[in-house]
């Protein structure tokens, strides 16, 4: 018998390792459009964007009307041939953004992207397809995680170029907590602290985090979600207290939605409540009486506005009418703050 020559034995093998990969690749490519719905092979869309807008959900059940408002702000059209591309990002999870998103009106692609530490958060491919992108929703989780891998990357950077060019910036529970000014951040990723144990000593476990997003109209403000399920009234109010006295501001504004509730933000600043509940708009804008570490908060006179769904609240221009006070005497409500 003949021996086969080295050198065509080695192209034998070269063929079969090509030909192992190719059928590999196409394989991993197909289970990931099976699973992800990805769309990467799509043309990426330049049109001219209408935003910059947010959406702030409250968490729970998300609201799909807020998504899709806020795509339409950013294409400038309800009914148009205008479409855009999406992108989730998420520190753990899976990709059940990518279904709801791609059945909606104007949306040209969606991904989702699992981002859980520092190093994909700079890694040029992601950071590639979110600045391609036009629209940017944050999935829920842990605001503390969100920060820890994200403030300071490329990715930050890169969210915030979606923001200036005109597009779109939600998120959901945590990832819509990231979006304030001033972030409650979990005190290194512990439990989150809680109404009863945040007005009897607003110093105990409470850490907040800045100079992560700088949106216009979110300029001192305190974002916080599952608000009515969680009862979480006394919580904003001790974070409220918290930049005041600490000196970071001599005013802060909480922004509190409740759960299956989204507040959307236009270009102008004027916010929207949409879904099913209410969100309060809670102003802290004089020192508090007594604020420090173990004791209980004493803060008078906070305004307060409930925004019921269908209804706005202009965040350029704080209105100065239509809110009821409520005080906060030795850690407990003079009277139902709700």
């Amino acid at each position: 018998m003949t021996k086969a020559s080295p050198n065509i034995v080695q192209r034998l093998q070269n063929a079969v390792t090509y030909l192992f990969r190719m059928g590999s690749l196409f394989i991993s490519r197909l289970t990931a459009y099976l699973k992800g719905y990805f769309q990467d092979n799509t043309v990426i869309v330049r049109p001219a964007l209408g935003g910059p807008v947010l959406s702030l959900g409250g968490g729970g059940p998300d609201i799909d009307d807020a998504i899709q408002w806020m795509i339409n702000q950013v294409r400038g059209c309800t009914d148009c041939a205008t479409k855009i591309d999406v992108v989730v990002i998420r520190a753990y999870g899976d990709d059940e953004y990518n279904r709801l998103i791609s059945r909606m009106r104007g949306v040209n692609s969606v991904q989702t992207l699992v981002i859980s530490n520092r190093q994909d958060a700079n890694r040029a491919a992601i950071i590639e397809k979110v600045k391609n992108a036009e629209v940017i929703f944050f999935a829920g989780g842990d605001q503390c995680q969100y920060i820890r891998n994200w403030k300071n990357t490329a990715l930050e950077a890169a969210v915030k170029s979606v923001y200036a060019r005109g597009g779109g910036v939600g998120g959901t529970s945590a990832g819509a907590m990231i979006q304030s000014e001033f972030i409650y951040d979990s005190c290194a990723c512990e439990e989150s602290i809680e109404t009863k144990d945040a007005l009897e000593d607003p110093y105990q476990n409470i850490t907040f985090t800045y100079n992560f997003f700088h949106w216009s109209y979110l300029k001192g403000t305190i974002v916080d979600t599952h608000f009515d399920r969680r009862k979480r009234m006394g919580r904003i109010m001790a974070f409220i207290a918290r930049q005041i006295q600490d000196g970071v501001s001599r005013s802060a504004l909480g922004i509190a939605v409740s759960e299956e509730t989204s507040v959307v933000i236009d270009k102008n600043g004027l916010a929207k409540v949409i879904g099913r509940g209410a969100a309060y708009f809670v102003l802290g804008d004089h020192p508090p009486e007594e604020c420090k570490p173990r004791t209980p908060l004493s803060f008078y006179d906070y305004k307060i506005w409930r925004v019921p769904r269908g209804d706005t609240f202009n965040l350029r221009n704080i209105p100065t009418s239509g809110y009821y006070l409520r005080s906060v005497k030795r850690g407990r409500f003079s009277s139902d703050p709700y």
